[in-house]
């Protein structure tokens, strides 16, 4: 199994993520990782469905990650579906479309088991007794290995809601969603941010023109240095703000959306500093071990159900 390339699909709300990967002495590490924006989420927003455009554009993307795959050999594990498919009226005829692409059928997974994935990517790198955090673009995943929950509030949602920037609203709609929301056994605990808004915010705050997970992995920022950084965003014009790092194709229009969010989440956790992981649910789903479905030529697996311990925290 060491050093044959292996792969997985993560569609979400916002972005498309391929990441092609191989175990070198029993660790996990990413060869290829490929970032594609497809804003899901805001065609729940408005219609509650995916529209045909957005389906042909997806389609588009999975293709170019169908070749990826086919020009490196590499064994694709995983396809999932996040929450915009979770809440999508044509679920159907989004799978569809994605396998008439990519060769393979996506699974759509929940909230809980998307925040257990996440968890277990972290945990291999960093460690027991950590929470984690994941803000994707349609909703939030936090979990401690023994807790774990999903809150339908992501960067690109609060877009559609508020606005780039958000407003005197903010405050009342953090109350509300806080209200049923229990983060006992979570406080005071190391707390890891994964996802598009923790990795635009360590590219921001380090300046790096190019993604770079060495740099990136385990940043260690305070409150502080997020607030700086929000302020700091924030006072650019939209122009402007699409040229820092990290902020390209359409994450400059979302990104202090998901600061505010991550500043609010930290308070309800009580601490003062966090790390940014790169790890995130697509690794997650290689630490399984996958059901091999016969593929077509060029791709030679996938999974259609990741399978795991249900009383265990896979990740």
């Amino acid at each position: 199994m060491d050093n044959k390339l292996i792969a997985t699909v993560d569609i979400g709300s916002h972005s498309c993520i391929l990441l092609i990967a191989a175990f070198e002495e029993g660790v996990l590490v990413p060869k290829l990782q490929k970032v594609e924006v497809c804003r899901l989420g805001e065609d729940i927003y408005e219609h509650g469905a995916i529209t045909e455009k957005r389906i042909q554009e997806l389609e588009a993307i999975m293709t170019k990650f169908r070749m990826d795959l086919h020009a490196l050999g590499a064994n694709l594990k995983a396809a999932v579906m996040t929450e915009a498919m979770r809440n999508a009226e044509n679920p159907d005829e989004v799978i569809a479309a994605v396998e008439k692409a990519l060769w393979v059928k996506p699974r759509i997974i929940s909230g809980e088991e998307e925040g257990k994935l996440t968890y277990r990517s972290v945990k291999e790198w960093h460690g027991e007794g950590i929470v984690t955090i994941d803000i994707g673009g349609g909703s939030t995943e936090l979990s401690n290995g023994d807790n774990t929950f999903s809150i339908p509030v992501g960067a690109l949602k609060m877009f559609k809601a508020m606005g780039p920037i958000p407003g005197p609203e903010y405050k009342k709609f953090v109350k509300e969603t806080f209200k049923e929301v229990s983060f006992k056994g979570m406080t005071k605990k190391p707390v890891y941010l994964i996802g598009g808004t923790g990795t635009a915010l360590a590219m921001v705050y380090l300046n790096k023109q190019q993604f770079d997970y060495k740099a990136i992995e385990g940043l260690e920022l305070s409150i502080s240095d997020l607030d700086a950084v929000t302020t700091r965003i924030s006072n650019l014009s939209k122009e402007l703000r699409a040229m820092l790092p990290g902020l390209e194709n359409g994450r400059h229009e979302v990104i202090i959306c998901g600061l505010f969010w991550l500043k609010s989440l930290l308070e309800k956790l009580r601490v003062e500093t966090f790390k940014i992981s790169t790890a995130g649910l697509r690794f997650g789903l290689l630490y399984e071990t996958p059901t091999v479905f016969p593929a077509k030529a060029g791709i030679s697996s996938c999974s259609q159900k990741v399978n795991g311990d249900a009383g265990s925290s896979p990740a």
